[in-house]
């Protein structure tokens, strides 16, 4: 495996990682890269860059991101984010990998891609679910901001520093996992 095949990996990790907190933000970043020339993707993922895409892309993030703060709309989404989270963290993925043999590639979309963005989006409903039934939604606007924003950082540092991005994909997970096990550990 060359550098540029494990930036690319790095690259769809991140990616992935983001649509665990957004699912249309880290498809409009990177339509947005390869429709300026700054990432190149595989050849059936060339669409991705196209202006009808990034047209489609761009009013779906407004949508998605504008639903979030409406209460109770939010938790609806979060029933149905996480299965298509792993899709689209899985498709990121395999849009982004260069120089594998199809069974590596699909292999590292549905684990690495599918698998962490599916882990995030379901961290996040938790957190939004938590929220919703001690606040009674009052605090979801906080919570959605926040995952805005950090699937805004994750998409801009894959695109640009995906080494770096790979470095915080690993910490988000690391805190994901310590407050799971602060939580499992407590009800016992």
């Amino acid at each position: 495996m060359n550098m540029e095949t494990f930036i690319s990996i790095c690259l769809g990790i991140g990616l992935a990682a983001s649509v665990g907190f957004r699912i249309f933000l880290p498809l409009l970043a990177l339509s947005l890269a390869s429709f300026f020339n700054v990432w190149q993707l595989n050849d059936s993922w060339q669409w991705l860059g196209s202006l009808t895409a990034l047209i489609t892309f761009g009013v779906a993030t407004l949508v998605e991101i504008s639903a979030y703060y409406i209460p109770y709309i939010d938790n609806l989404l979060d029933s149905i984010s996480v299965p298509l989270a792993a899709i689209a963290g899985t498709s990121v993925m395999l849009s982004t990998m260069v120089d594998l043999t199809p069974i590596v590639s699909w292999s590292l979309a549905i684990i690495a891609g599918g698998g962490t963005a599916a882990a995030i989006s379901g961290s996040s409903s938790v957190a939004r679910l938590t929220s919703t039934s001690t606040t009674g939604g009052l605090g979801n606007p906080i919570i959605s901001t926040i995952e805005t924003g950090t699937a805004m950082f994750m998409s801009v540092i894959s695109i640009f520093l995906p080494l770096l991005a790979i470095v915080f994909v690993i910490i988000i997970l690391f805190i994901i996992y310590k407050i799971y096990k602060k939580f499992t550990t407590s009800k016992r």
